[in-house]
């Protein structure tokens, strides 16, 4: 007989320090030689991200030891933090960011007794020099160049910044001169992606874009030729517009440019003649491409055989094989339901990485010949038996205005505990950030944390989440407060009407967009009986005119309207301006060093809050951003979290810390 024991008791081997040192995943791929490299997550070394590569023989290793961090800051969000390339003598180069400083570095792993050298300068003005999307140009100058795209803050304020695409010399010239860096754009977009460059080297193409629009609303791509002196000449736009998104350009091995657009209402794939008209390669009502949150993501990559590695689908995504010629695309087999937007190709070979829902994110190879893939990198191994995963569903509920709302459901689940039969369990509804994003179904150890206690966790891919289509992205425009927290209330709802889950034991949890949701629904919903907010948005004024970086600075404008417009709606929207009418118990947490959403605004929300008699708990951390990197802090805020389920919905265990819930 399976032991009895009432939701949220169940014992489980998942520990709040066991989930948080498995947080993160690996990122940007690429391939330096016969050698695959990319970052992974270090949360038990400071959060550090680290250069990994994979030797011939199979074997790991980390590039650089701590605290090296391979991180960019450009627009707040980062992208692609390196490059390498294999010399004829001496091994590899690569260059790097370093999170701490910002610089960019030049590296030679395999010369003894080197240290990385210093390429770019330090500025003491605003947030200083910063770098992303490098590529190496070994052909131009005495010892070459990397053309990146620069972030130059020309004064103290988060909007007094500049980005252009330059060109960094690998001789170490400009590390303590910034007149030495050779700017290659005009400076003519607010926002720019670093050059892709044809195979012949006569032309090059980025994309770039401008406030009000956010990268998902409108960008353009701009096509210039290349000099014999390295220099940029007549740049123009090629596609692209105010209303049409392109995410990702790139030349195919022939020298055609190749692009991902939603003029279709979907990112699909197109290529472009430089001299005018564009085909589209394949049509369908599937993403191949995604929201351009990081600089230098890739949905695909062209092959040299003329065949283009595609990740694509809707809701979850596959990799596939595109045939430009016959539109046919031939996906790889295998479990993942999730591919990163990264990709490099070697050979016949793509590599990427993926997760599914009973293995973590994996860097991957597929061979194009053969059509096998396999792991060859950040091998998931189960830290616990994996029977103690849960078995999500990909579910479809009908929000109001009868309008779908995508969610994916992870049901309670331990294989040595069952409730009551007449017991129905506690379920919290999982907001994701964005809020232009999307919940990726794949295994997560913090959902597994709660479901194996016997909590159920419903994350909502509520209206405005990517991966659908632009028709479903663009329902949250000025709707920002409202369908979101409808959808995800129209799901805890459904939930409890079937009779999957208790309705009077749901929460709210959500970090940075999702974290205005989480608060936003505790303002305005009876539905939930407490909340997790993490770093959230709670002051849509205060954010609109200098309280946040310059990349969101106008986000809001398509997300709630034009503040000089709709000021009303800006304050009535708030939570930090509807804290009376909280009644549910919560928990905040916020990391000191954030600049995407200050701490101030939750201290704006609880000097309003206070004396109200509101249980409710303010946890900070230092040394944290945007979004908690350190295990420690990641497995405080995944108990806090528990400890306020525990105490609201009177779940009786032992082992669980009393949350200090002030009033």
């Amino acid at each position: 007989m399976v032991p009895t024991g009432p939701y949220g008791s169940w014992p489980s081997p998942i520990g709040a320090g066991l989930a948080a040192s498995h947080d993160g995943h690996p990122e940007y791929v690429g391939v330096v030689g016969d050698e695959v490299w990319w970052t992974a997550p270090r949360p038990t070394e400071g959060g550090r991200r680290a250069l990994v590569r994979r030797r011939a023989d199979g074997g790991e290793e980390s590039v650089l030891p701590a605290p090296w961090n391979v991180r960019s800051r450009v627009i707040e969000y980062g992208g692609q933090p390196w490059a390498g390339a294999q010399r004829a003598a001496g091994g590899p180069l690569v260059v790097f960011v370093h999170f701490p400083d910002q610089r960019l570095y030049a590296y030679e792993p395999d010369v003894p007794g080197a240290e990385p050298r210093p390429l770019t300068p330090v500025s003491a003005v605003g947030g200083g020099l910063r770098w992303a999307d490098p590529q190496l140009r070994m052909d131009r100058g005495a010892a070459g160049e990397v053309w990146c795209v620069l972030e130059e803050f020309t004064g103290e304020g988060p909007s007094d910044v500049r980005r252009v695409v330059v060109a960094v010399p690998l001789d170490g010239s400009a590390a303590g001169d910034r007149a030495a860096v050779r700017e290659l754009s005009d400076g003519a977009h607010r926002f720019v992606t670093g050059p892709r460059v044809s195979p012949d080297g006569s032309r090059a193409a980025w994309i770039a874009w401008d406030h009000p629009r956010m990268p998902w609303d409108g960008t353009e791509v701009i096509l210039a030729d290349v000099a014999g002196d390295g220099t940029f000449q007549g740049a123009r736009r090629l596609v692209g517009g105010p209303d049409e998104s392109v995410a990702q350009v790139d030349w195919t091995a022939g020298g055609q440019l190749l692009f991902s657009s939603d003029r279709s209402g979907w990112w699909n794939l197109y290529r472009a003649d430089p001299d005018g008209g564009t085909v589209a390669l394949c049509s369908r009502e599937e993403e191949f491409g995604g929201p351009l949150w990081k600089i230098g993501l890739r949905w695909f990559h062209p092959l040299d055989n003329g065949l283009v590695a595609v990740i694509h689908g809707s809701g979850t995504t596959a990799l596939g094989i595109l045939d430009p010629e016959s539109c046919e695309v031939v996906d790889s087999a295998g479990p993942w339901t999730e591919w990163s937007p990264t990709l490099a190709v070697h050979g016949s070979r793509v590599v990427g990485v993926a997760a599914s829902p009973r293995s973590a994110y994996e860097v991957m190879e597929l061979d194009t010949c053969t059509g096998h893939t396999r792991v060859i990198g950040s091998a998931h191994d189960d830290p616990v038996d994996p029977s103690f995963y849960p078995e999500p569903q990909i579910r479809v509920f009908t929000g109001p205005d009868g309008r779908e709302t995508h969610a994916h459901i992870y049901p309670p689940h331990h294989p040595g505990r069952v409730a009551p039969a007449d017991e129905l369990p506690p379920y919290v509804v999982w907001a994701h950030g964005g809020p232009t994003g999307r919940a990726p179904l794949v295994l997560d150890l913090e959902i597994a944390y709660f479901t194996s206690r016997g909590i159920g966790v419903a994350e909502v891919n509520y209206g405005g989440s990517a991966g659908y289509g632009r028709d479903y992205r663009n329902r949250l425009r000025e709707q920002w407060g409202v369908v979101d927290v409808e959808d995800c209330a129209a799901v805890a709802v459904a939930l409890a009407a079937e009779g999957t889950a208790d309705p009077r034991r749901l929460a709210i949890r959500g970090g940075s967009a999702g974290g205005w949701t989480a608060a936003a629904s505790l303002t305005s919903t009876g539905v939930y009986a407490c909340g997790t907010v993490l770093y959230p948005i709670l002051d849509l004024t205060a954010w609109a005119t200098g309280g946040t970086h310059d990349f969101e600075s106008r986000y809001l404008e398509s997300l709630v309207g034009p503040l000089a417009a709709y000021p009303d709606r800006y304050r009535g929207r708030s939570p930090v301006h509807r804290a009376d009418r909280i009644t549910a118990p919560f928990v905040l947490l916020q990391g000191l060093d954030d600049v995407i959403c200050p701490p101030a605004q939750c201290e704006r929300l609880l000097e309003r809050l206070a004396g109200r008699g509101i249980p409710h708990a303010y946890l900070t951390f230092e040394g944290e951003g945007h979004g908690f990197r350190r295990a420690d802090t990641l497995a405080r805020a995944l108990e806090a979290e528990l400890a306020l389920y525990v105490q609201t919905f009177g779940i009786d265990r032992g082992d669980v810390p009393r949350l200090e819930l002030g009033t």
